[in-house]
Parts: structure tokens; C-alpha cells; sequence
């Protein structure tokens, strides 16, 4: 007799929840984000500011530590992300408000930062719902597959919206634009709410219960379990010591224009699905681990390429780093969150994964901080550095480069002589 995948639609549905979340996670975040700034009069210092505290919303993951035992896990986390998804929906609403400037500003960051904080909270309950109905020999291919639809998707949908909000500007109807995105986020609320309520849980497993403060006090006295978050740690680090400053490079430095910005865009997300199911092949073959001193080389070399990157070899240079980058990526986001399910023991997994992703947030987020000076002194000082000719950019990354070397030798020396979980 066959044997019936009762979850096998959860699974599906699972893909379609991912994708719908990436679609209004676009649309409040870059250039959707600082057109409602710019309309509600926030000064772009204001919007970098309030832009880096939203980065800090992974440091709520750590609430989900004190709901890991909150079961079914189905109910409230399909409740939160409603509201999370509302509040988003909303920040559209802010420039009809009656209100002076500064209030309008006021719930615009309330709003922005409601939706951040509860999407954090519910993330990682999220993600251990799903991931439990994935056998653990596929979870390589399964996370490729549904990344790859999320980024192609994502390039479409941007697409459309993009030139949705081009043409209401351009008949002098900006208004019109705002009205739409928020009309978007609502629709594609409801259809995120759909998938989860459609899709099945796993029951609990008959354990012990444990309190939420003897899980967080297991979870910080587990060695092997801090080793491997240091993964994500070091990753931040990296990340966010250069790429946040890449953006205005692109812009001014470099001179790109934006639909140049948007073919990269658009070649990012088709190099990177290409390579996310032969990266997925690869970890379930081999391991996570293995996986990651590939990803992790090749994105080396993209960051000394763009130690080289200037004006004049902008356009070639940096398009290298960038689809460097796709290939490397498609394999760094899934793998760190595996490497979870690799090295922890089942009961601990929701709240291994909120305590990962809290430390890598406040990592990267302060990592930004510190690097921000440096950028600055370097662009004051007629972009010079240690006596030489360079653009702040280049020496960031330098800087991910150095730590990114590191952090190879930790992944081969530390994490890959952990021994795995059955």
C-alpha cells in the first residue's frame, strides 16, 4: 500500500507563504520605503537612522524563546503575522492623516516598527513549523526550490510595482501610488493568512515540558550550539561592514543609473536561483557545513573584487562582485538556518533559531555602527586612506574580506568537528 504524504500540500503552501512574504517585505523596505519618507517630509538622515533600528528587529527573535512551548504553534503565529502584515499595510495610510509632520512621522516609525518587531517574533516558530514536515535528507533542495521561487517572483512582482508607481508619478499622482502598495500589502496579507491557515502542523511530541527560562539558560550553556551561531555572528560581521555603504557607491561613486541598478538586480535574482537547487543537491549530499566553505570562498573573492572596484571599471567589476555574490547567497541564507537542525537536538530548534538570529542582528547592526565613522573620516579626507587613493568602499571591503578569511578557518577548525545530530 503507498504510503500518503499528509503534509505534502503544507509543503507546497509552505512555498507560496514564503513568497508572499518576500513580495511585502519589498514593498517596505529601499525605495518604497523613502518614497513614503520623502512624502511625509522625513529628512534622509532620519531615514537612514530610523532604517538601521528596523536592522535591529532580528534582536526580537529572542522573545520566541518564551513561545516555544506554546502550542499549537499554528494559531498565533498565523494571528501576529496578520497584524504584523496590517501594521505594514498602514505606513501607506500615514500621508492622508490629518496630522502635522512630525506626528505623521510618529506613526509611520510606530507602524514600521510594530510589523518588524512581531515578524521577528513569530519567524522562528514559523520556520521550525514548516521545517518539521521536511524529511532531513531534502531539506538542502526543499529550501533551494522555495528560495528560488521567492527570488523569481520577487523580480517580477518588483517589476510591476515599480512601474505602477512610475506611472502615477509621472501623471503628478503620487497619492495614487501610495494607495495602490497599500492596497497591494493588504491583498497579499490575506494570502499570506491563507497559507498558514490551509496549511498542517505536526502535533507535539510527547517530552517533558521545559520552562522558557531553563530553555534559554540550556541554550546558553550549549557549547556546540554558541559555536555554531558564531556562524551567522561572523557572517553579519561581514555583511554589514560593507554592504550597507554599496548603495550609495552604486549611486553617486560609480555613477549607475537606476534601470543599470535594476538589470542587476533582475540578473542577482536569476543567477542566484540557478545555482539555490545544485548549492541544496550539494549540503544534503555532503553537509551544510561543507556547503558553506564553497559559499563563503567564492563570496571572498567577490569582496576582493570590489577592493578593486572604481569608477572607471565600475560597471564590470562590480557586476562580478554582485553575481559572485547571487551564487554565494544561494547557499549562505539556507545553510545557516540548517546548520541549526544539523547540530541541535529537536526540542531546542525554535528557540536555537531565535537566539541565532537575535546575535547576528545586534551583530550586524553595530557592526554598521562602528564601520560608519570610518566611511565618514575616509570621504572627508578627499577619500584617502593611510596615505592613499581610495574610496571608503574599498576599504570596507577590505575589511569583510579580512573577517570573512576568519571566518572560513573558524567554520573548518570549530564548527566542522562538531558531531552531527541524528
Amino acid at each position: 500500500m503507498k504510503f500518503k504524504d499528509e503534509y505534502k500540500l503544507s509543503r507546497i503552501l509552505y512555498v507560496a507563504e514564503a513568497a508572499l512574504e518576500y513580495f511585502i517585505s519589498i514593498l517596505v523596505t529601499g525605495a518604497y520605503l523613502a518614497k513614503i519618507t520623502s512624502a511625509i517630509g522625513m529628512s534622509d538622515m532620519l531615514t537612514g537612522i530610523l532604517t538601521s533600528f528596523v536592522s535591529l528587529g532580528c534582536g526580537f527573535q529572542i522573545f520566541a524563546i518564551f513561545l516555544a512551548d506554546k502550542r499549537p504553534v499554528k494559531r498565533w503565529v498565523t494571528l501576529l503575522h496578520s497584524i504584523n502584515q496590517l501594521s505594514f499595510a498602514l505606513i501607506y495610510l500615514t500621508p492622508f492623516f490629518d496630522l502635522s509632520g512630525e506626528w505623521k512621522a510618529a506613526l509611520f516609525i510606530a507602524f514600521l516598527l510594530v510589523g518588524h518587531i512581531i515578524n521577528n517574533i513569530v519567524n522562528s516558530p514559523k520556520i521550525n513549523w514548516f521545517m518539521s514536515l521536511v524529511d532531513d535528507d531534502k531539506r538542502g533542495r526543499f529550501t533551494a526550490k522555495k528560495e528560488m521561487v521567492s527570488l523569481m517572483g520577487g523580480m517580477i512582482f518588483s517589476y510591476a510595482m515599480g512601474a505602477l508607481i512610475d506611472r502615477f508619478e509621472e501623471s503628478g499622482n503620487i497619492n495614487g501610488a501610495f494607495i495602490a502598495c497599500g492596497i497591494s500589502v493588504f491583498v497579499l496579507m490575506s494570502l499570506h493568512s491563507a497559507t498558514l491557515v490551509f496549511s498542517k502542523e505536526k502535533p507535539a511530541e510527547d517530552r517533558e515540558k521545559i520552562s522558557a527560562k531553563k530553555l534559554f539558560g540550556e541554550l546558553v550553556r550549549d557549547k556546540n550550539l554558541l559555536k555554531v551561531i558564531f556562524i551567522s555572528v561572523l557572517w553579519n560581521i561581514v555583511t554589514y561592514s560593507a554592504t550597507p555603504f554599496y548603495g550609495s557607491y552604486q549611486i553617486k561613486e560609480l555613477g549607475f543609473s537606476m534601470t543599470f541598478v535594476s538589470i542587476l538586480a533582475a540578473l542577482y535574482a536569476v543567477v542566484r536561483s540557478i545555482f539555490s537547487t545544485p548549492m541544496g543537491k550539494f549540503a544534503d549530499k555532503y553537509s551544510f557545513a561543507r556547503m558553506l566553505n564553497v559559499c563563503f570562498t567564492i563570496s571572498l573573492v567577490g569582496f576582493c573584487v570590489n577592493v578593486f572596484t572604481v569608477p572607471e571599471n565600475g560597471k564590470a567589476f562590480y557586476t562580478i562582485y554582485y553575481m559572485l555574490s547571487a551564487i554565494a547567497m544561494a547557499g549562505i541564507n539556507s545553510a545557516t538556518i540548517n546548520l541549526i537542525y544539523d547540530y541541535v537536538d529537536k526540542e531546542k530548534r525554535t528557540g536555537a533559531l531565535a537566539l541565532k538570529s537575535a546575535f547576528a542582528g545586534f551583530a550586524g547592526f553595530f557592526t554598521t555602527l562602528a564601520v560608519s565613522p570610518l566611511v565618514s573620516y575616509i570621504q572627508s579626507n578627499g577619500n584617502k586612506f593611510l596615505g592613499l587613493n581610495a574610496y571608503a568602499q574599498q576599504v570596507v571591503s577590505a575589511i569583510a574580506a579580512i573577517v570573512l578569511v576568519s571566518l572560513i578557518i573558524y567554520l573548518n577548525a570549530v564548527v566542522r568537528k562538531i558531531k552531527r545530530k541524528k
